[in-house]
Order: C-alpha cells, then sequence, then structure tokens
C-alpha cells in the first residue's frame, strides 16, 4: 500500500472574532482538518496531501503558504485565474456561535471539473478521504466524476474513506443529498458517519441502523460516531462497540469528528486494530473538544 494520505475537499478562509469589530483570520475545513491531524497521527514515512482548487490571488498564496507550513503535500491542488477560495465569517450572540457564508463561486467547486487533473491528483494515493461537503460543492456532473475517479483509484489499490458531513444548506436538494451520499458508501472502504446527522436527515432509529444502511450500500467498514455514546464499528463478518472517556471540560466541539476521523484511519493503517483504532479516535476528540479552535497545535498525538 502506498504510504500517502490525501484529502480532498474545501479550505476556506475563516473570520473568527476577537473583539467589537474586530476579527482573526485564519483557514478552515472539514477535510483540511482531518488531514491536518493525519499528518500528526501517521508515522513521519507516510505523506500527507491536501487536493483542492484556489485562485491565484494573494489570499491563495497565503492557503498554500498556510498547508505547507502544516507539512502537508499541495503539488496537485489547481491554481484557477477566475476564481479564489470561498470565506465565511463566526457571528457571536449571547455566546452562541452562527456563520456568514461567502463560498458560492469558491474555486474548490472547480475540483473535479478536469478529469484528467483529477486522476492526476489520486494517482499513487494509499488513503484517499472526502466528506460530504466535497460532493456537495460540485456541480451534478462534476460530482459523477469525482466518484467515477473513485472507483478507478480503487481498482488501483488506493484506500478510500468518507464522512457523510451531513449539510442541507449545499445541496441541491434533501434527496438528491441522501441519494449521492448512499452512491458514496459504495466506493468506500471506511465510512464514518455521526449518527446525530443520520438521525436527523435519515432517519434512523440507532447508531446500527445507520450501519446496517451504510453496509448494505456497499461500505467496506462503517464506524459510526455518536458524541459521548458508544462508538459503532460493523463489518460484513462482525460487529463491535467501544464506550468512549467520559470528557468533563468541553470548550469546544469543533473538529471533534474531524480529527476522530484522523487518529482512527491513521492508527488502523499503521496497526489494523479496530479497539487500538477506536481508542486513539476518540481520545484525540476528546482532547480538541477541550481547547477553542478546529486545529489545537498543542496537543500530544502520538
Amino acid at each position: 500500500m502506498s504510504l500517502k494520505f490525501l484529502a480532498i475537499g474545501e479550505c476556506m478562509v475563516e473570520m473568527a472574532p476577537t473583539g467589537e469589530g474586530t476579527y482573526a483570520m485564519g483557514f478552515a475545513g472539514d477535510t483540511l482538518n482531518t488531514a491536518w491531524y493525519a499528518r500528526k497521527c501517521l508515522p513521519v514515512d507516510w505523506t500527507v496531501g491536501y487536493y483542492t482548487a484556489v485562485g491565484r490571488d494573494q489570499v491563495s498564496e497565503q492557503l498554500l503558504s498556510f498547508l505547507k507550513e502544516s507539512d502537508l503535500e499541495t503539488a496537485a491542488i489547481q491554481k484557477r485565474d477566475d476564481r479564489t477560495v470561498g470565506l465565511y465569517m463566526i457571528q457571536l450572540k449571547d455566546g452562541e456561535r452562527s456563520f456568514a457564508y461567502w463560498r458560492s463561486q469558491s474555486a474548490a467547486r472547480c475540483l473535479a471539473a478536469d478529469g484528467t487533473h483529477l486522476a492526476s491528483a489520486l494517482s499513487g494515493a494509499g488513503l484517499i478521504y472526502f466528506s460530504g461537503i466535497t460532493l456537495a460543492i460540485l456541480p451534478p456532473e462534476d460530482r459523477a466524476k469525482f466518484l467515477d475517479a473513485l472507483r478507478t483509484a480503487r481498482k488501483a489499490g488506493a484506500k478510500t474513506a468518507f464522512d457523510p458531513n451531513l449539510r442541507p444548506r449545499l445541496w441541491e436538494d434533501a434527496d438528491t443529498m441522501r441519494a449521492s451520499v448512499t452512491e458514496a458508501a459504495g466506493c468506500c472502504d471506511f465510512l464514518m458517519p455521526s449518527f446525530e446527522d443520520e438521525l436527523a436527515h435519515f432517519g434512523d432509529s440507532t447508531p446500527d441502523v445507520s450501519a446496517d444502511r451504510y453496509l448494505a450500500a456497499g461500505a467496506g467498514m462503517v464506524v459510526v460516531k455518536n458524541g459521548p455514546e458508544e462508538v459503532i464499528c460493523a463489518d460484513a463478518g462482525s460487529r463491535q462497540a467501544f464506550q468512549p472517556a467520559p470528557v468533563s471540560n468541553i470548550v469546544d466541539t469543533t473538529a471533534a469528528g474531524d480529527s476522530f476521523n484522523a487518529a482512527f484511519l491513521a492508527k488502523y493503517l499503521s496497526v489494523g486494530d479496530v479497539p487500538a483504532s477506536v481508542d486513539a479516535g476518540a481520545s484525540l476528540a476528546g482532547k480538541v473538544i477541550q481547547h477553542r479552535g478546529a486545529l489545537v497545535a498543542c496537543l500530544e498525538t502520538a
């Protein structure tokens, strides 16, 4: 297996409030979060890359610099003259966060437009990681092209991992979201949903129902996250439940699932042991949610 972890999706400019009318600029995105933590969790002989599309403007160059400084490979990233990266602003009111987005014309929406470039980006990856947001931002014809490219990569030996990360506002409609996510499940070796999403948008009554539905769709292994409740890991031949250790000092749950996915996959790719992989995922997520922000640089992940 190739020792290359490739995450695919949209990384956006984040404007986070620092005071009355002042903001700090950063970069964030669900698949970026996972790639960032995967780099910290995987052995040094692994390469971790990120694939998206950006512009040729200053903020796009700042994003590329951030990725490189995070030790993420960026060679395959497309650069476009006609677009730039998306942006979102965090708004706080009475301690609650809300978000305003400017992403409808982001360059990342074009990441699968060039089939030849996409195939080249996927070539040589040992593990390809993407999310429901990766799919949602693509036009329908590019979405189909992306899934075909995943199938081709799997035939060439790559493994694939997918977090459905269901965000209905990004999709044409709820039926398209459910159908596309179900189709994507059939292209995946690791399917990593959050039960809260599956309950809300598929109506699953229990995590086991979610696991069964995705296994029936063709997923190889399904890992159902459920906040502080049991993690369900199921494949065609077995099913196990694991209770994460409780976390008492929860500060910010941003990137809890993203970091779990990173540590789980890193451990599984290294040792192939499900209990150890769940423990690694739950341990890292438990540390992340005790700090503010998605990317917590001070954590020990070994």
